[in-house]
Formats: structure tokens, sequence, C-alpha cells
């Protein structure tokens, strides 16, 4: 008898299994008395950073508050922890969508045929006409060439480092320089460049895009090794032990069956590697020098690029009268410039899920 009278007492004190649930509404409620408490605050001075910050303490403690009173204290703190993401979402958003909005509102007017398909001679000297083929094509061309450096090396230090050289003592001294050089300036990069090629040339300065193409493999080896690496890293071992039980040899499993299971990822990597470098300023500075007309010679002459094209019409407005119109310049640079990094990365995710493995039965 005392028994069941403990254990009726003992589900009397217990949280209901059932209870009230917020209104699909509650949200938007909530976020429109947020605001005009804002718009409130906005009106009698506070300014627009604290009525957004008093909008948003209010919307989190009101929507807080609303579902603790309703469906208890753990979908609270659910509720707030969602708010709090959400929020830093958001925030970082922000600047990321004023950026773009600014550059494509700035530079999309600039890009005409006639600008993607001029250079910098001539007339475009003296501030009328001219346009970024030639830093587009130096763009491709040096960014090719360091990804054709750079793949291979990267691709078969990864395969090494996971396949051949576990435990090995040359295995960690090359991870460990890989790790050194993620950490490196890009600067660095074409000190080595510039410095390789005074020894290589003889000439003090010298202007050459195959200098700007190995600055830009350095800076994207360990990117590749590392994507590369992790990548192999997933693929399962028990697909290595069942060719390796089937008597093919390590070189061909590798071919084969490991490389086919993480092309997805590799291409994806690899893809991500060459939109980071395409954006590099720096290293080329020092190798480079200023083309006004396109050069496909990376072994003979100064090569322009975008960034580097962007860097120098920034100098121009404050030597030249015609500065408006080297601005315009500059924004259509940047614009073309982010809409090849986006390519990139679209087509790296279209190959990657061309790529992967097909799953299901």
């Amino acid at each position: 008898m005392n028994t069941l009278i403990d254990s009726e007492h003992t589900v009397d004190h217990l949280e209901p299994l059932t209870g009230g649930t917020m209104p699909r509404m509650a949200p938007g409620l909530v976020a429109v008395v947020s605001v005009a408490l804002g718009a409130l605050a906005l009106l009698l001075g506070v300014g627009i950073f604290g009525a957004v910050a008093l909008a948003w303490l209010a919307y989190v403690l009101g929507l807080t508050f609303w579902t603790r009173a309703v469906e208890g204290s753990r979908k609270a703190t659910d509720t707030l922890v969602q708010t709090l993401m959400w929020s830093a979402f958001v925030l970082a958003m922000v600047p990321l969508v004023s950026l773009i909005w600014t550059v494509v509102q700035r530079g999309a007017p600039v890009l005409t045929p006639a600008f993607l398909n001029d250079d910098m001679s001539g007339r475009a000297l003296l501030g009328v006409g001219g346009g970024i083929y030639h830093a587009i094509m130096g763009t491709i061309m040096v960014t090719s060439i360091a990804a054709v450096i750079a793949i291979p090396i990267g691709i078969f230090t990864a395969i090494y480092l996971v396949e051949y050289g576990k435990g090995n003592r040359l295995a960690k001294v090359i991870t460990f320089l890989v790790d050194v050089m993620t950490g490196i300036p890009s600067i660095v990069a074409g000190l080595f460049a510039i410095a390789l090629f005074i020894v290589v040339t003889g000439d003090p300065l010298p202007r050459l895009g195959i200098g700007g193409s190995i600055a830009l493999s350095l800076l994207m080896l360990p990117t590749v090794i590392r994507s590369v690496e992790e990548m192999l890293k997933l693929v399962p071992d028990d697909l290595r032990e069942a060719s390796y039980a089937l008597g093919v040899p390590r070189w061909r499993t590798i071919v084969k069956v490991v490389l086919p299971t993480a092309v997805a990822g590799i291409v994806t990597g690899v893809t991500l590697a060459i939109a980071r470098v395409a954006g590099e300023t720096a290293p080329l500075l020092l190798i480079l020098g200023t083309a006004r007309v396109a050069n496909w010679n990376p072994f003979s002459g100064p090569v322009q690029t975008l960034p580097v094209y962007i860097f120098q019409s920034l100098g121009q407005t404050t030597h030249f009268k015609y500065g408006p119109i080297w601005t315009d310049r500059v924004w259509g640079a940047a614009l073309f410039l982010i809409i090849i990094v986006m390519s990139l990365n679209l087509v790296a995710r279209i190959v990657g899920k061309a790529f992967a493995p097909k799953t299901g039965r």
C-alpha cells in the first residue's frame, strides 16, 4: 500500500508528457513587435545600431520567454540556441552581401563587350577606352601553369603520405613542411620566385609569367596536399583489403579503387585551390611587372593579371585626372574576378557531384 502511494506521489511530480504548442505565427509576431520597438527607439534618437540591438534583444527574450511559458524550459533553451545561431549567421552574411552588392552595383555597368575585349594600349593610357582583355588572358595563363605544376605534385605527395608513408619518418617531415607552407605569407612565395629567376636568368629584375606561376604553385601545394590527403583517408580500408585479398598490387589498388572512390573530393579540393590563388596579388607584383597588352609567352616579358591590374589601377586614380574612369575599371575588373572565382567553386561542386561514388541498391 505504501509503495502504491509513493508511486502515485512520484507520478504527480513528473513533468507531463504532452504540453502546449507554440503557434506557427509566434516568431513572426515577436519579430513585428521587436521591429516596432526598434523603430520607436530610432525615433527617440537612440541611433541605428542601438535600435537594431534593442530590436534583436527584444526578439530573443520575447520568443524565449513565450516558448518557456507554453512549451517548457527545454524547448525554450532550444529556441534560444537556434535564435543565437541564426543571429550569428545573419551577422556573418551582412558584410558578404554588402560586398557583393557594392561590387555588382559598381562593376556591372562597366562589363561591356568592349571592356572585356580591349587592352590598355594606345589611347587607353590617356584614360579613353581600354579594357581588361590582357589581364584576363594573363590570369588564365599564369593560373593554368601553376595548376599544371602544383596538382600532380600535390596528388602524388598525398598518395605517398596516406598509402606508403604511414609511420614513416620521411612522411612526418613532409607533413611538417606542408604545415609550415600553409602558414607562410604569400609575399614570401613571390620573393622565392624572384630570387630563383635572378639566379637562373642573371637579370636583376626579372619579369616573367612563369615566375608568377611558380609563386602561385607554392601557395597551391599545401592546399592540394591537405585536401587530397583527407579525401584519401576517408576511403574505407575494407576496400583496400578486399583488393589486396584478390591479389591486386598496391599501385593498381590505388589507381583502380582508392582514387575513383575519392575523386569527387579530390576534384573539389583541387578546384578550390585554383580559386584560392586566382586572386593573389602580392607575389605577382614582384615577378610579373606591368603589361599593357596580352603576353602569351610566359618565359619572356611582363604579364598582367586581374588582381595586379586592380591594384595598379587604384594607384592611377591619384596620378591622372581621369580618376572616375580608372575607378570604374577597378570595379569592373573586381566583379569579373569574383565571377571567375564563383564559377570555379560552382564547377567544383558540379564535378564533385558528378564523380561521387554512386550509392544505393
